[in-house]
This record gives structure tokens, sequence and C-alpha cells, in this order.
């Protein structure tokens, strides 16, 4: 009778054990499968509609085949003369109409902001993938460069932006690498949300940000708040190990993810470094 209950409560154990393992296995492969749902939250925008920014600016449509367009939007200075140009890598939300009221804050100091919009973003078509965020990213620093000398281009990243524009400056010469709330890498990122799951394995998109830091040349300066509840910042920080020793890690104290424009340490630090003052 004794092992006749024994039995019971083993099966019974089993059985709640295989149903475990049968609905990890399934959030596993949709975690796997849906993972562009979970990381990117686009809107496109239909290519003949128009924008309508306060800042005077040109469209630009690079066309690379019939399914694939790369948005640019050139944010412009009142200067006949800028100083140069920052190429502004955007987050994982909406498109360049979500992000364009930033543009002044580099506007107002006399340089061009080019904005890209990723696949499935805004009127940007085609397949993405972390290598085609790479690929367009070496496309607008061309054609950047064909107007703009090496020290005169800033390369910006902001949160999904910045893994990007790390990898550019990692690559290509510039004036100055700035990261707005970024990871350490996407891989972390996500594991920090999920630690149940080897993200290392089923993520497609790795942007491993700590790596290209230390490839980089020019300067570089991070901003992060204590309070963002995105991209944690104990997850940022840990890029001060591969910083060098005259690089900057800006903490903004009680800002978030998406308000640090709201404090004026970041815009003072931000004014500065884009009027070569060193504080």
């Amino acid at each position: 009778m004794v092992n006749r209950l024994q039995w019971r409560k083993k099966k019974k154990w089993l059985q709640w054990l295989n149903i475990t393992l049968v609905v990890y296995l399934l959030c596993g492969i949709a975690l796997y499968l849906l993972q562009d749902r979970f990381l990117f939250h686009p809107v496109a925008v239909e290519r003949n509609s128009p924008y309508d920014f306060p800042v005077p600016n040109r469209e630009i449509n690079v066309t690379a085949d019939e399914t694939s367009n790369m948005n640019v939007v050139q944010f412009l200075t009142s200067d006949s003369l800028p100083k140069g140009v920052v190429l502004y890598f955007h987050g994982n939300r909406k498109n360049i109409g979500w992000y364009a009221t930033y543009a002044p804050n580099f506007t107002a100091n006399r340089y061009e902001v080019w904005m890209i919009d990723y696949p499935g973003f805004g009127k940007s078509t085609g397949h993405l993938t972390e290598q085609k965020l790479y690929d367009d990213a070496m496309q607008l620093y061309i054609m950047a460069r064909s107007r703009f000398p090496a020290d005169s281009i800033i390369l910006y990243g902001k949160s999904l932006g910045t893994g990007i524009a790390s990898w550019l400056a990692a690559r290509r010469s510039c004036k100055q690498l700035i990261l707005e709330t970024p990871y350490y890498s996407m891989t972390s990122l996500v594991q920090h949300y999920i630690p149940i799951y080897p993200i290392s394995t089923l993520l497609k998109y790795k942007l491993p940000v700590y790596k290209y830091l230390g490839l980089v040349n020019a300067p570089v300066t991070i901003f992060h708040g204590t309070e963002d509840k995105v991209i944690p910042y104990s997850n940022a920080h840990r890029l001060t190990a591969a910083m060098h020793p005259k690089d900057r890690f800006i903490t903004i104290e009680n800002a978030g993810h998406n308000n640090l424009n709201d404090y004026p340490q970041f815009h003072n630090a931000l004014d500065s470094l884009l009027n070569n003052i060193h504080q």
C-alpha cells in the first residue's frame, strides 16, 4: 500500500515535470521565432507621405533593390557653413518622426543631424538583420564622408542605436562617439530579463557594445540615468571596463530611459562636447 502511494506521488511529480519542460520548450521556441516583435516596435510610414518637422530638412531615399529602401532625413542648420554632421542612430520604437524632437540639440550647435530609419521603420523597407543594421550605418557614413571630413563627423547612438554607432566607430574614423542609454550587449540585456533561457544561443541580435568600445580611437562619452527601467544603469556601467582613460561616463541622477533630454546636466555636457569645451 505504501509503495503504491509512493508510486502515485512519483508519477504525479513526473507528469508535472513533463508539463513544465514542454511549457519551457514552447516558450523558448516562441521567444526565438518572435524575438523581432519583442525587440523592435516600428511604425511604418507611406513613402509618399510628407514629414512635417519644425527644423529645416531634406529627405533622401537610398534604394538598393526592389524591396530595400533606406530612408534618411537630414536636419539642417541655419548656418550656411555647419561645423559638421551628427549621424544619429535611434532606438527601437516608431521612426524618425519620434526622434526628430532631439534634432535641435545639435542644429542649435551648428551641426547637421542625419537620422536613419531601420528596415520596417518609417519609410525604410527591407529585411531586418543585425548585419543589415551595420550595412546601412556604413552606407550613411559613406554618404557623410562625401561632404564632411572624418574629424567633422560625430556618431551618436540612442538605446538600440548605441550598438550600431559603436560598431561603426570601431571601423571608421570620427570626431567622437556619444552614447545615450547604452547596453553592455543586447545578449546581456535580454538575459537580465529572461535568465532561464540560453539567450546567447537563441538571440539573433548580439550588438556587443563592450567589444566595439575597445576598438574606438575617438573620444567616447556615455550618458545614462540611474532610474532607467529599460536598460538598467548597472548593465550600462559595465561598459566602463572597456573604455579608455580619457572617455567619460556621465551619470544623470534620477533620470529614466527616455527623459535625459529634460535634465540641464545632460544639455550642459552635450553642448560642451559639441563646442569642444572640456569640463
